[in-house]
């Protein structure tokens, strides 16, 4: 039987950005995916995504010089426009330590900010409502991803480098070895190496591996909500992405998704079981979070209804200190691991695609790897491996 180069297992916007380096490096990929290409049981769905180089961690900063490299020539490439520049907008209270580290990490990376008083803040966004304590910057590369359309152009440029897609296909079982065998739920395949972006369902597949990594799948409500006066906060009024530092860490974009609408979310939810993603679990703490929502538009976007007009589900897969594993199995060496994505991954696809890849073909990462190691878990207790 033919024995592949690289079998990567997950077709979401880290899996496929993973299988086109792979395949751009000249190796015979095969990319599997559970679900028909495209759906929305995972994390990858959806029309919009943000893009920052605004970040609290140097390594992320840094990181995202190259990722938006990458994704200029993702757009060259297939002909399509994915980025939407808008600038962006971090709120937080003066004595917020989160907008100070993201000052220190944007200067150490060599990128651009504005820092905006409470007076400036009125002033430029008159529609937004913060108190006196607050200050802000603005990140202004900062802007919008086209996710569904990232998506498939990875995936576009994926086959058109001679990779091969199996969509409708579940990975039942893996046998590690020299050679890894896959078995899934049409056939049986062999590969060099194996690369697992599972996404929720990373715990399902390392377990049977002897790797019970802390990974906790939950629910985000993605909530969209109506402006009363249509603009207000539109993207062709300059409206900027935002997050705001404090506890509630909400997050909002210009809906590409939805005329006259603005995109707002809690950047947490319930921990759920992703094949019961809008189960009882899912759905208690869903009422939770839409409530607190409602207080939160109140508050600080009073030109916008205080109720969400359209309610979606998306899932994050959150680690302890939400940052990234992009692994080697401490067993398996030809079995390579991107999970935990603590709902921030997709801006940075390009890049994880390209570590992973470096991985997989036993190349020296572009990147000091430490931050993404699964043994720093093992230092904090969080790590089960039955070796």
């Amino acid at each position: 039987a033919d024995v592949w180069d690289a079998v990567v297992v997950g077709a979401g916007i880290e899996g496929s950005a993973t299988a086109f380096h792979l395949a751009k490096n000249g190796c015979h990929t095969l990319l599997l995916e559970q679900f028909p290409i495209p759906h929305s049981r995972g994390s990858s769905h959806g029309a919009s995504r943000i893009i920052r180089k605004a970040y609290v961690q140097e390594h992320y900063a840094r990181m995202m010089h190259e990722a938006y490299d990458i994704w200029q020539r993702v757009e060259k490439e297939t002909g399509t426009q994915l980025y939407v520049k808008t600038g962006g907008l971090m709120v937080a209270p003066i004595t917020s330590e989160g907008l100070d580290q993201t000052e220190k990490s944007l200067t150490a990376a060599g990128s651009q900010f504005e820092q905006l008083t409470s007076d400036d803040l009125k002033r430029r966004f008159p529609d937004l409502s913060f108190p006196a304590n607050y200050r802000a910057i603005l990140d202004p590369e900062a802007g919008i991803l086209k996710a569904d359309k990232a998506l498939r152009c990875f995936q576009d440029l994926f086959v058109k480098s001679g990779g091969r897609i199996h969509d409708e296909e579940k990975v039942m079982r893996i046998e590690p070895g020299d050679v890894v065998t896959v078995h899934t739920s049409k056939s049986t395949y062999k590969t060099h190496k194996l690369l697992l972006l599972p996404g929720p369902w990373a715990g399902q597949l390392l377990g049977p591996l002897g790797l019970q990594l802390p990974l906790k799948p939950v629910r985000i409500s993605v909530l969209y909500w109506r402006e009363k006066r249509p603009g207000t906060y539109a993207l062709n009024r300059g409206f900027p992405v935002y997050i705001d530092y404090m506890d509630t860490h909400a997050y909002g974009l210009p809906s590409l998704e939805y005329p006259g609408i603005y995109k707002l979310c809690y950047h947490s939810g319930p921990a759920i079981d992703p094949d019961d993603r809008d189960g009882e679990a899912g759905s208690r703490g869903d009422k939770e979070i839409v409530a607190m929502m409602c207080d939160y538009v109140r508050q600080h976007f009073p030109g916008l209804e205080s109720v969400p007009a359209i309610q979606e589900a998306c899932i994050y897969t959150w680690t302890p200190d939400e940052g990234f594993i992009l692994d080697h199995h401490p067993r398996y060496r030809n079995i390579i691991i991107g999970a935990g994505f603590s709902g921030h991954g997709f801006k940075l696809a390009p890049v994880v695609g390209k570590v992973l890849c470096e991985l997989a073909m036993d190349k020296q990462p572009s990147y000091d790897m430490t931050p993404f190691s699964i043994n720093r878990f093992s230092r904090a207790g969080n790590l089960q491996a039955k070796l």
